[in-house]
């Protein structure tokens, strides 16, 4: 499988059936097959039917996974939809220096963005899960990979800016970024959140949402974040259903499209040299968020 980053590691179907047989010899006879994920954090091999084999791409994808991997079997239960479960750990070897995990194989597809067969289903679902999650006993949880305010940001999202001068209308970008950081602070206690409610970390199957997976960004935040979706995944034309189905306000709604906005940013700059299929999500939620500014202007 080809890099995506300077500094990963190189993986193939050969190396993950080399680290199969040698730790978990009583699957050395399935099948491996290269998974086309939507993510960019980790490499996945399909591992028989039943099983998918995750090895991060980035050392600092390593420590992550291995908190989702506390903290999920304690959250599942309380969530609506199926999310990952661990069926083995695998140690470095064969040349590949992390750590490395096997999961049960969960049925479904990304969602395309303008291929949502039915986005105002997919709508309520996704609120039932930020909700519930957002409702799970935060005690001793960790922060979040985005547990930050949105002016912790500033400086890197204008670094982004500047470097998509020429490529996106940056004066919009700006005035739009502006505008969420004088929305007000969240002054409640962190709650539990996903972080990156991104199309590569949602699957769909026979249009419904089947499962929510990657958490590797989770931990306690501000649940302005899980807002996101709205702009990376729904349609405009359900987002308003979207927002009333959960117990936020206004000032939540515009720190969530801050954070849709930033993100996009960052990723846009980042991805638009090494992966079209990021850069186009990345492009899409920019656009999707500055016409809702324009909207709300």
């Amino acid at each position: 499988m080809s890099t995506l980053h300077a500094d990963e590691p190189r993986v193939d179907a050969v190396l993950v059936r080399r680290l199969i047989a040698q730790q978990f010899p009583q699957w050395a006879e399935l099948p491996v097959e290269a998974v086309a994920s939507g993510g960019t954090s980790n490499v996945m091999y399909r591992l028989g039917e039943d099983m998918v084999v995750r090895l991060p791409r980035r050392s600092g994808s390593v420590d992550e996974v291995a908190k989702e991997d506390v903290w999920l079997p304690r959250l599942a239960p309380s969530l609506p939809v199926p999310v990952p479960v661990l069926l083995g750990e695998g140690l470095p070897a064969e040349g590949y220096p992390w750590r490395w995990t096997v999961y049960r194989w969960i049925e479904g597809e990304n969602p395309v963005v303008g291929r949502i067969a039915e986005p105002g289903a997919l709508a309520t679902a996704l609120a039932e899960f930020v909700v519930a999650l957002q409702g799970i006993d935060p005690a001793d949880g960790p922060p979040s990979y985005r547990g930050e305010s949105l002016k912790e940001r500033d400086a890197e999202t204008r670094e982004a800016l500047a470097d998509l001068r020429g490529v996106i209308d940056t004066d919009a970008a700006a005035a739009a970024w502006e505008a969420a950081l004088r929305a007000p602070e969240r002054t409640g206690p962190p709650v539990w959140i996903h972080a990156d409610l991104q199309p590569g970390n949602l699957l769909i199957s026979r249009g419904r949402l089947s499962a929510v997976i990657d958490f590797e960004c989770l931990g306690l935040g501000d649940p302005a974040v899980d807002l996101i979706v709205a702009w990376y995944v729904l349609p405009a034309g359900v987002r308003d259903a979207f927002r009333a189905a959960l117990p936020l306000d206004d000032a939540a709604w515009a720190r969530g499209r801050g954070w849709a906005l930033s993100i996009a940013l960052m990723e846009l700059s980042y991805y638009r040299n090494k992966d079209p299929r990021m850069a186009t999500v990345a492009r899409h939620v920019v656009d999707e968020v500055l016409a809702d500014a324009a909207r709300t202007a």
